[in-house]
């Protein structure tokens, strides 16, 4: 299939999927009415049958643009956390965290220190700290919502700021065919501090699970979390019918980082003769983020039934039905993010979004270079939150963006490359067609579109601060104090003026016991 130069259209699509979203509170079929528009838009236009010609194109897309390993690998991963509740390991875990975080800020703050911990991917991440969290802060009666925030602001934005994590190598991807090229890994180290959105997304959440406050819809759910006796009396429960203990939920998590981390530098040639032998940032800079991790999740699945069978935790029998159930409760998850590749490869590659936006940066790109940094993450935001593709955002904007920032002002590019980062992030954080978001909301146990309504506010307040430091940054020729301090104060603001007007409306329901 050629590409279209749909100009505006190209746009539609995302649109629609956003609305339908909106609308409807469903994200499968909101994401099927924005494929099918955009199917629709390019056979009408290159004379193909609107029905049978948009189906082909839907299906043909769908099978172009399958990430096939990402799915395996969260079918493995699904796998190992069922394994881990069904042998009594995550119940054992509860229970010990259990005597040890009896408060709402303790079972906040673990969930926020683990989600940061756990950089190496964004999926891994939102998979993992969700489910491990879930049985604990239920007992502490924090919404499914909440829990879901902490999860996805603790995936995609600390995994963008983490030298050795997926992100780091697919940045370092994009960089290929850019003045940039040969200092990769040197120029995301350099663009880590110029990363406001992702920063001061980690720092609000601190600031709001310290100070036990919360607004907007997110103070709603908390408020029906705290009358409700039960979290989970309406949810299928996995039964733990093992007798482990918390080495039977360390042991697994303990590999997969293990696995995950030695999967990475192995693919990118470490152990090998070659450019990268004994390299350290080089090899994860040319590691296989997919790749590695089906090798770490189909090990650690295999490792773990290893300890289990022998042990006597589980039989044999029950770890093969238990993985086989754990790899269902993912099918929801995986069917999502399948529709949310093709809606993104119909506008990307077939009607040629990127180029529409392209066109209306570079347009104005040049003349008015003060403005450049905040047209950049301006531009960046927008893509990514209609498509819910961050990586697909800066893997089209950075080759673009980065070379007109180096030949108008060398000193202003790692200030761009910064920007468009964070603009990226942005729509993956805040979208309700973005993977992470999906994947976030199935392991905490909430449904997508309340996890992308509540979440919404805190995302669009930390984008304002974070654009207005970029702003700054243009404006002052790349001033890293006076670009930090304004966003700082933007968001500090912002908070205060949020969370005092009508002050009785915003307080927390249950006050947040002291630590």
């Amino acid at each position: 299939m050629e590409p279209l130069n749909a100009g505006w259209l190209s746009l539609l699509p995302p649109v629609a999927a956003i609305v339908a979203a909106l609308i409807s509170r469903e994200v499968i079929s909101a994401l099927l009415v924005g494929i099918f528009t955009g199917a629709v838009i390019y056979t009408s236009s290159t004379g193909g049958g609107v029905i049978i010609g948009s189906l082909d194109t839907v299906f043909s897309m769908m099978v172009s643009t399958l990430e096939f390993k990402i799915l395996i690998f969260t079918s493995l991963l699904g796998a190992v956390v069922y394994l881990v509740s069904l042998s009594g390991g995550s119940k054992a875990y509860g229970e010990w965290a259990g005597r040890r975080m009896k408060t709402k800020r303790k079972s906040l703050l673990s969930a926020c220190g683990l989600g940061c911990l756990v950089f190496i991917d964004d999926y891994f991440s939102c998979l993992f700290v969700g489910t491990v969290m879930k049985p604990l802060t239920d007992r502490c009666r924090v919404a499914r919502a909440k829990l879901a925030w902490i999860v996805d602001s603790t995936a995609a934005p600390v995994c963008i700021i983490a030298p050795v994590s997926s992100w780091a190598a697919a940045v370092a991807a994009s960089l290929k065919s850019t003045p940039l090229e040969d200092q990769s890994m040197a120029a995301f180290m350099a663009a880590i501090p110029w990363n406001f959105y992702a920063i001061l997304t980690i720092a609000l959440v601190v600031y709001l699970i310290w100070r036990g406050r919360d607004f907007g819809p997110m103070l709603t759910a908390e408020a029906e979390a705290e009358k409700t006796e039960n979290l989970t009396q309406d949810e299928e429960q996995t039964e733990s019918t093992g007798n482990g203990g918390l080495l039977e939920m360390i042991f697994p998590i303990a590999l997969l980082l293990i696995f995950s981390f030695a999967a990475l530098l192995y693919s990118g040639g470490f152990w090998s003769d070659g450019p990268t032998k004994y390299q350290f940032g080089a090899a994860i800079g040319a590691s296989s983020s997919s790749s590695a991790l089906c090798w770490a999740g189909f090990g650690t699945l295999a490792a773990t039934i290893l300890l289990y069978v022998p042990r006597r935790v589980l039989s044999f029998t029950k770890c093969m039905d238990g993985a086989v159930n754990g790899m269902k409760l993912m099918l929801p998850a995986n069917i999502i993010l399948v529709l949310a590749w093709t809606l993104s490869g119909i506008c990307r590659d077939l009607l040629m979004s990127a180029q529409y936006v392209e066109g209306l940066v570079t347009s104005f790109g040049g003349d008015v270079m003060q403005l450049f940094p905040f047209i950049c993450f301006a531009a960046a935001c927008v893509l990514s939150f209609a498509t819910g593709a961050s990586w697909a955002t800066f893997g089209i904007l950075v080759p673009i963006l980065v070379p007109i920032a180096y030949a108008v002002d060398p000193s202003m590019v790692f200030v761009v490359l910064g920007a468009v980062l964070a603009g990226s992030v942005f729509g993956d954080h805040s979208s309700p067609i973005s993977d992470t978001s999906v994947l976030s909301a199935a392991s905490s146990g909430c449904p997508v579109m309340e996890h992308a309504a509540t979440q919404l506010p805190y995302a669009l307040l930390t984008a304002f601060a974070a654009g207005a430091g970029y702003l700054t940054a243009g404006l002052t020729n790349g001033s890293l104090l006076l670009s930090w301090g304004t966003a700082a104060a933007v968001l500090s603001g912002g908070l205060w003026l949020t969370l005092n007007q009508r002050k009785a409306a915003v307080r927390p329901i249950a006050t947040v016991d002291e630590v």
